[in-house]
């Protein structure tokens, strides 16, 4: 049963980030590491939200720098439990704020 909140292919409403979601963005870091062809010292999950479709997408605004734009925007992809496959990193932004809205890319 979806939460009151989740309509189905739906983005959910802005939630603070849960140690469930740090563990997903922490699954994701190298991933993102290697496609930017740099290292992070800070990768903090600070707001998300969710997105049913065959699994569910999420998208997650990450703290990256202590810098103004110090913020990347994540779409990482959690299939169905019955797959057993980690998230994978569909896409990102960077150059986010703090301040920027989380929504669909």
């Amino acid at each position: 049963m979806l939460p009151a909140t989740m309509v189905p292919g739906g983005l959910s409403e802005t939630k603070s980030a849960t140690p469930e979601v740090q563990h997903i963005v922490d699954q994701v870091k190298a991933e993102f590491e290697r496609r930017e062809n740099r290292t992070f010292d800070i990768f903090q999950a600070i707001v998300y939200r969710a997105q049913v479709v065959a699994g569910i997408n999420y998208f997650i605004k990450v703290q990256i720098s202590d810098s103004y734009t110090g913020y990347a925007h994540l779409r990482v992809f959690e299939a169905l439990p019955q797959k057993k496959q980690g998230p994978s990193l569909v896409s990102y932004q960077t150059g986010k704020t703090r301040d920027d809205p989380l929504d669909y890319f």
